[in-house]
Formats: structure tokens, C-alpha cells, sequence
């Protein structure tokens, strides 16, 4: 890709996955299995930053997943340390919806300085609008955001209408709603989360799957104002994900709100 195309831009890559090195290697390969779906890298902090520095990136959204209570500490100690050690990093902490002390969680995300929590109810396996989930929106709404996984034609716990419930009940909840509202089941996304207030969109793990006329209407439909540029590492390359980006054909304003002015104005920074 001609560097001149996007060095007048600044990139921010809203969704991106490291983990620990002694685990990485592993974490990478199963979660490509989960997907059936070959990996681009291996989800290290160094890896993330050699990809994104092809395009220029100048922050990324670091994040983890605990899929069982116990990694929960942990998780965030890492995603913080790694912030630490590189300023570009944007760290968000996760917690459980079976955890046996979610206030502690939110506490230690705070204590920790990261920047609102990541959830994945498929990998978790919790319905996203569960009693036992409600539990971290009440504690977290008005306070930090929340980056949810939503998704997936093979399993309904974070089903786009399940997402809309969340913002129903928690209207000042701020929710970034990944891969465009709905990995593998956009129309149901459209159907519900268009038009929501405190709703926001990245497009990743997205422009593969379907024509670029129809995720140029998704975006249109949401607001090009509310969609976030993101590349889901270390699924995709960055620079693969800038060029189906770039060739959605979105005027030179509106690429400067997705790859970075519009995650600035949401997470405020």
C-alpha cells in the first residue's frame, strides 16, 4: 500500500488482543480454531506493534478476556503492565459475570488506570443481558465504557437484540458494540441497534465478510460519526484491514472520524 494514502491520516485501532508470551502461541491458535479462521500473527504485544507501525498506527485498544473468574486479576494486571511499557497501548480490564466480587473487579480496573471493560459473552458463555450480568452494567454505567463482543450465528449469548436489551436497561451506559453491532448476524444488528444513543460501532472482523457496499450502508445507517476503525488483531492484519477500509470509498472527513476522531470523542481522550 502507497504509504502517502494513509500517512495523513492518524490511526487508532479500536480492538486488539494481546496476551501474555508464554501463553500467546496458544491463546492465538485457539481462538482462530473457535472461528475456524486463520490467524494473521501471534497475539504479542511486540507482533501488534510491528503490524499496526505498517499503517502508522498511533494507539491500539489493548484487551483480554477472562473466560473463567480465576484470570480476572491477572488479565488486568497484564493488560495495565503492558500500557505501562508501551504509551500506545489504550488498555481496557475485564472481569465475570460469575465472579464472587464484581465490585472488587471494577475496583481494580480503576486502581489499575485502564479505561472500561471488555467482555465476550461467547467465549464466557453468559446471555449479554443475563441478571448476573446486570451486575457489572449497574456498576460500571455513567462510570466507563464497555466493549462487548456481539455475535455469532452459532450461539445466541451476544445476540444483537440481547446487546439492545443491555442499552434499554442501561441507557447511559456507554456501549461499543463490536464488529459492527453483530459478527455473522448484521441484518439482525441493523434490525436493532440502529438509532441507539450511548451505542457506538467498530468495523472489525466485518469488511471480510461482505461486499463493501453493504458495510458502507451499515455504517451509513449507524452514523459514520458513531464507527470506529479496528482490526481485531491478531485475527487480521493492519494492513489488510486499512485497505478494505480505505476502498469503501468515504469521503476524507469521514475517514479521519473513523480511524481516530470518533474514539477519541467517545473514550475522551
Amino acid at each position: 500500500m502507497d504509504s502517502e494514502i494513509y500517512s495523513k491520516y492518524e490511526i487508532i485501532d479500536s480492538h486488539a488482543h494481546i496476551f501474555p508470551e508464554k501463553i500467546a502461541e496458544n491463546a492465538t491458535v485457539n481462538i482462530g480454531a473457535f472461528y475456524d479462521l486463520h490467524m494473521e500473527s501471534c497475539g504479542i504485544s511486540k507482533k501488534l506493534i510491528e503490524s499496526g507501525s505498517k499503517i502508522g498506527v498511533a494507539k491500539y485498544l489493548v484487551c483480554s478476556t477472562a473466560t473463567t473468574p480465576h484470570q480476572i486479576s491477572s488479565i488486568n494486571a497484564f493488560i495495565a503492565n503492558e500500557c505501562r511499557q508501551n504509551n500506545c497501548f489504550f488498555g481496557l480490564g475485564t472481569t465475570h459475570p460469575d465472579s464472587e466480587n464484581i465490585e472488587a473487579d471494577i475496583q481494580q480496573i480503576k486502581n489499575l488506570g485502564l479505561h472500561g471493560v471488555k467482555l465476550h459473552p461467547d467465549f464466557q458463555k453468559f446471555d449479554a443481558d443475563s441478571h448476573e450480568a446486570f451486575r457489572i452494567y449497574e456498576m460500571i454505567e455513567g462510570e466507563m465504557p464497555l466493549l462487548i463482543h456481539c455475535g455469532d450465528n452459532r450461539y445466541d449469548y451476544s445476540a444483537p437484540q440481547r446487546i439492545a436489551n443491555i442499552h434499554k436497561n442501561f441507557p447511559k451506559l456507554k456501549l461499543h458494540s463490536a464488529h459492527l453491532g453483530g459478527y455473522q448476524r448484521w441484518e439482525e444488528a441493523e434490525e436493532f441497534l440502529a438509532g441507539l444513543e450511548n451505542v457506538v460501532f467498530d468495523i472489525s472482523s466485518s469488511m471480510a465478510f461482505m461486499p463493501a457496499e453493504r458495510v458502507v450502508n451499515m455504517i451509513r445507517k449507524y452514523g459514520v460519526e458513531k464507527c470506529f476503525f479496528g482490526s481485531d488483531f491478531p485475527m487480521w492484519s493492519h494492513e489488510e484491514e486499512l485497505e478494505r477500509f480505505l476502498n469503501l470509498g468515504f469521503m476524507e472527513q469521514e475517514n479521519r472520524m473513523i480511524l481516530s476522531e470518533n474514539f477519541r470523542r467517545f473514550y475522551g481522550i
